[in-house]
């Protein structure tokens, strides 16, 4: 049995998994979906995994402030917030905005939890968010508080092992269920879900395929980003298995115009899918790999018979983009 790090029990699981409609699919496909949108509410989504071995590792190291990063519309910003008003934790988040923006979604929900944000500019949080978290650090260990640095999406070595120990579970359904996924699909934007898949697969000895699709920059880029993640989170285990970034299944041309910038296809898409199936993706992430998805099964390029999708949550980033769904009104 491999030892993974401590964690703190926060998220409501196991999530279920269904089966979708998929009327559009070729035949002979069946396709899945796991629930992770469904991990709680205030902290719904694949970050709350994640956090559960990052904040237990804060809190071993007796920390009391939480400080992270991300969008203004962040998912994990958000949950960030929620989990340190759970466990009486301070949290500071660091946005990128101009601070003309309305507070909604995820914005007012960090704001309404208690969270300290920070706004601050595109070019500098592309160019120094790490050296700005690490400002704020000293900012307050100077005022006598334990602050501890998340990275952005808590995609790292330690947050790696929420989706390890998700692979855990989707294991165990697939013995209940009595079907084996012999592919697995995950939304790519900041890597740590997809690490923590593809390691526990490798080391559970899963026969199983586990793809990305990201939503932002390129294959390339997240290969690398992910191959950093694996080698950081092995140091935290006592076995030696051999990654390298050919084990790294990317499949690239679904970003569109970039990080949470939405094109109406995209967005008819979300619409049909949620009017079909009754679940409602979001416009950032879930949304743009379920489309990359469905249009790579539609023409032949994925040959899987069972194939299960994550969906890692979002729902509250779609409501400061209602108007670009004006179509629903006719």
């Amino acid at each position: 049995m491999i030892k993974i790090p401590k964690f703190i029990s926060l998220a409501n699981l196991p999530t279920k998994i269904e089966k979708l409609k998929a009327s559009q699919l070729p035949e002979g496909i069946k396709l899945y979906i796991k629930r992770d949108d469904q991990t709680g509410m205030e902290v719904s989504g694949n970050k709350i995994r994640k956090l559960e071995f990052v904040v237990q590792d804060a809190i071993d190291k007796g920390c009391d402030t939480l400080i992270t990063c991300g969008g203004l519309q962040s998912n994990h910003a958000r949950a960030t917030a929620a989990v340190a008003a759970k466990l009486g934790l301070r949290s500071v988040l660091v946005l990128r905005g101009n601070g003309s923006e309305e507070p909604e979604g995820n914005y007012f929900l960090g704001l309404l939890l208690g969270a300290e944000v920070r706004l601050i500019s595109t070019e500098d949080y592309k160019n120094r968010r790490g050296e700005i978290m690490e400002e704020i650090k000293n900012e307050l260990s100077a005022k006598g508080l334990k602050p501890y640095i998340i990275p952005e999406g808590a995609s790292d070595g330690i947050g790696a092992f929420g989706y390890f120990k998700a692979m855990e579970e989707i294991i165990q359904q697939e013995e209940e269920l009595n079907i084996h996924f012999d592919a697995i699909v995950v939304t790519v934007g900041s890597g740590g879900t997809y690490s923590g898949l593809l390691i526990a697969n490798k080391l559970l000895k899963h026969d199983c395929e586990i793809y990305g699709i990201n939503i932002c920059d390129n294959a390339d880029y997240f290969k690398n980003r992910i191959y950093s993640n694996i080698q950081e989170s092995l140091r935290h285990l006592d076995t030696d298995a051999g990654f390298s970034l050919e084990d790294i299944n990317i499949i690239d041309g679904y970003g569109g115009e970039g990080y949470g910038i939405s094109r109406s296809e995209e967005l008819e898409f979300i619409a049909a899918f949620a009017k079909e199936e009754g679940i409602i993706l979001d416009p950032v992430y879930t949304g743009k790999a379920m489309y990359g998805l469905m249009a790579e099964l539609k023409a032949g390029r994925l040959q899987h018979k069972n194939i299960l999708f994550i969906h890692t949550g979002g729902l509250y980033g779609l409501f400061p983009k209602a108007e670009l769904f004006s179509g629903l009104k006719k």
